[in-house]
């Protein structure tokens, strides 16, 4: 899920960095563009996921041309946000892979 958005945003802002655009949109894509190699690499995946999802659902409200991508994009970054890196990434390796146990059901007596 990482690589998928990461290189979606990735190739998505590195085109709009080769245009003569205005500096804030210059800006937004070169965070964009360093926000894909870090959700690659699995670095700071929560906080990058979070601006992505941020960056992305504003590219939704305010731009017409490729809504469904943006929308895509912002939605499974904020689902990595709170989902987390996963097993291969950077942040596994730097502060460990957590898995997020759930209790069984507690059942209730027919009383």
């Amino acid at each position: 899920m990482r690589l998928v958005v990461g290189s979606v945003v990735l190739v998505g802002a590195g085109s709009k960095l080769w245009i003569d655009a205005p500096l804030y949109a210059t800006l937004t894509s070169a965070s964009l563009a360093a926000s894909g190699l870090l959700l690659i690499a699995g670095l700071w995946t929560p906080l990058v996921g979070a601006v992505v999802a941020v960056f992305e659902i504003s590219h939704v409200l305010t731009t017409g041309p490729d809504r469904l991508t943006c929308l895509l994009a912002g939605t499974v970054g904020g689902a990595l946000a709170m989902l987390g890196p996963g097993r291969w990434s950077v942040d596994a390796r730097l502060f460990g892979w957590k898995r997020i146990e759930t209790s069984p059901g507690r059942t209730r007596s027919g009383t």
